[in-house]
């Protein structure tokens, strides 16, 4: 049914209509306009055509520069409808010309919505679409007036290709001195690969060379899988001017080719179906080749987004390391802890059972609640500088690493020099966010060390300690490494964890301690983690999401599938 097909061709349309290719690799401009050709060729001829299948038939005349494409519109309508002269390009808006029965069809949106419609005497603007009727164009088939198809204006060539390509028939016109250039020949192939219907006009050739010249472009087209396209020859004629209509009886083979085509209505619909069906075809070798690409999308868009978490991973990990190394115990932390709980004392008094000593250090805890607030301050501020720092060296290393791919370089230039400045260094938010989530880990520890007791007497153990100052143990047990410390600071910070262990141990057991102190490492992990992760998130947030190589292909199997099932017409 030619619902499926068109409901295929459809989701095809759905899937193309985003950027595909964000990426500069390979030959990502030869894929960008493959991509916009297909959506072109959707828009433009197959999603309408396949709607209206008894629509008239569109004949563009396309050729390269000073074939002389204008002049044979005015001749075959009889009248000047478009401009023509030596001045290039002399197209710069393509003319549609059409019998007044046939101006509904051509005047709405059905094909070429891209391009807006002009009506009226006057040159039309770039980038529209000139519609003019005229009875001497016979009904059933309209003729359009490309650019040149190798003119010096990009927007010129493109235009003229994308008019081809939705043409029912090309009207190819060249002359005897340009018809073996390779312009004109890659349209042909091109012609020959979708099986578009195909009409060749060799203008401007001498008199005394229409043979030789005729019989060589007839064996060219053979080459090149085009033998048996209709070939009309327009011989050379010394006429006044550039935009002077050629004389009737010169173009009167191919308006009366053009009358009998528009008479037979088997005849247009086996054009339609010919150039159809080709369009059809050509999917499943460009398809699949565009998807192809798009796998090679997503391949550089993995490695980006790699490229990104390998360097906050190696951040993770110097945050590990910072834990590890005891240098968060160094300077206001291990001040602060000496203030808290009378380092010197306690240390001389490790030489004693611990038993001894717990009594003071419940008093030491107990009496110094300002010391105890400034311990818990100093070591939020140690752990959140850590964060910070690792944040900063990880976003440098990701713009490095960008910077060195070409995708990467790509991508932060277009961004500007502001974005991937900001983008070279920890965000503005970090800070926020890293003081709550640490204040916040502090909350849990105190929660952890809170509700640890289990039984009654265990709870009134931990409390005649008080919760703030075990958490504050439990918190400094996390970074109790000393490989960061040298000299005395080895002797004062290793002992007053150790001690800090042995209390935490009187009061929970040394197993549940090891246990306590892994979760509150753990969860400062996670914390940290997800910070970390919201920073790499700035990275993928100037990649698009790039489509799915699968869903083009079944897309493509879609269609493929339901080729055939072209509808009939009303004259078939």
């Amino acid at each position: 049914m030619s619902d499926d097909l068109s409901a295929a061709l459809g989701e095809l349309r759905r899937l193309l209509d985003h950027d595909l290719f964000p990426l500069e690799i390979g030959a990502v401009a030869e894929d960008r306009r493959a991509r916009k050709e297909l959506v072109g060729q959707l828009d433009d001829y197959l999603l309408p055509r396949l709607a209206a299948i008894d629509a008239p038939l569109l004949a563009v005349v396309g050729g390269s520069t000073g074939a002389g494409k204008s002049t044979l519109v005015n001749s075959l309508a009889g009248e000047d409808i478009t401009q023509a002269g030596v001045l290039r390009p002399t197209t710069l808006a393509p003319t549609l010309v059409a019998h007044p029965e046939d101006a509904p069809w051509f005047l709405t949106m059905n094909v070429l919505p891209g391009l807006p419609r002009v009506t009226g005497a006057g040159l039309a603007e770039p980038g529209t679409l000139k519609v003019v009727t005229t009875a001497a164009v016979p009904s059933g088939l309209a003729l359009l007036d490309a650019p040149d198809i190798d003119s010096v204006v990009t927007a010129n060539r493109e235009l003229a290709a994308q008019l081809l390509a939705a043409a029912d028939l090309w009207l190819f016109v060249t002359t005897a001195a340009r018809y073996a250039d390779e312009v004109p020949w890659a349209f042909l192939r091109t012609a020959r690969e979708r099986s578009t219907a195909l009409a060749v006009i060799l203008q401007r050739t001498p008199r005394d060379a229409v043979e030789p010249v005729s019989r060589d472009l007839a064996r060219l087209l053979e080459e090149n899988g085009l033998g048996g396209t209709p070939l009309f020859v327009v011989p050379e004629l010394d006429l006044p001017s550039e935009s002077t209509r050629l004389p009737a009886d010169t173009v009167a083979v191919i308006k009366e080719w053009l009358a009998g085509l528009s008479a037979d209505a088997r005849a247009r619909g086996e054009v339609v179906r010919r150039t159809l069906s080709g369009a059809l075809d050509s999917l499943a070798v460009r398809l699949p080749a565009l998807a192809d690409a798009v796998e090679r999308q997503r391949g550089a868009e993995g490695h980006l987004r790699a490229l990104a978490a390998k360097s906050y991973a190696a951040g993770m990990s110097a945050f590990d390391e910072g834990m590890r190394d005891g240098t968060l115990l160094r300077g206001e932390v291990l001040a602060r802890w000496q203030d808290f709980i009378g380092t010197g004392d306690l240390m001389r008094a490790l030489e004693s059972r611990i038993g001894r000593i717990r009594d003071r250090v419940v008093a030491a805890i107990k009496g110094r609640p300002a010391s105890g607030r400034e311990l818990a301050t100093a070591l939020e501020s140690g752990v959140e500088s850590l964060i910070r720092a690792v944040a900063d060296s990880s976003a440098e290393r990701a713009v490095e690493a960008w910077l060195a791919d070409a995708a990467g370089r790509d991508l932060l230039e277009r961004s500007g020099v502001e974005t991937a400045g900001r983008l070279g260094r920890a965000s503005a938010e970090l800070r926020g966010r890293a003081e709550k989530a640490v204040r916040e880990w502090q909350g849990y520890v105190l929660e952890l060390v809170s509700t640890e007791g289990g039984d009654r007497r265990g709870r009134a153990r931990a409390a005649s300690f008080g919760v703030n100052g075990l958490g504050l143990m439990l918190m400094l047990g996390v970074f109790a490494s000393t490989g960061g410390l040298t000299g005395i600071e080895i002797g004062i910070a290793g002992g007053t964890t150790v001690l800090g262990q042995k209390v935490l141990e009187a009061v929970f057991g040394d197993q549940a301690v090891r246990r306590l102190t892994e979760e509150a490492r753990d969860d400062l992990r996670r914390r940290v983690r997800e910070l970390l992760d919201d920073e790499e998130a700035r990275f993928a947030g100037l990649l698009d999401e790039v489509a799915d190589p699968e869903a083009l292909r079944a897309a493509a199997a879609a269609v493929h599938a339901h080729r055939l099932e072209i509808p009939e017409g009303t004259a078939l």
